[in-house]
């Protein structure tokens, strides 16, 4: 099936990585971000910036598809990152779900790179 469009991944179904790269937490979710995974990606946004990385890069090239919840969790995720002093960087969202972000505007409360490398030298 088509990785560009929606179900391509077993309903339900979401991979969360995360690692250290320099200052920054990177985070990155794959597959279907919506109100049956969102606590997937939640935890491990808050337990990095409890743990002092405020600086979360989220590597949104393996995200398939974000509902509304899963947009909430990254906008609670900024919430808490800009108040411990850092902020969200999303990278190389694919074209499904950055249109959710621009439907919404919620692409300007945020810092958007084309790529990985990009928000990791910003």
């Amino acid at each position: 099936m088509d990785r560009q469009t929606v179900g391509s991944t077993p309903r339900g179904r979401l991979r969360v990585d995360v690692r250290n790269e320099g200052s920054s937490a990177v985070v990155t979710p794959a597959g279907e971000l919506d109100h049956h995974t969102a606590d997937l990606l939640r935890e491990p946004l808050e337990e990095a910036v409890s743990q002092g990385r405020a600086r979360l890069v989220v590597d949104c090239s393996q995200l398939e598809f974000c509902d509304s919840t899963g947009l909430n969790v990254l906008l609670g995720a900024r919430l808490k990152a800009e108040a411990a002093g850092g902020g969200v960087h999303l990278a190389a969202m694919r074209p499904v779900v950055a249109r959710v972000f621009q439907i919404t505007g919620a692409e300007a409360v945020f810092t958007v790179h084309d790529s990985l490398d990009s928000a990791l030298a910003d």
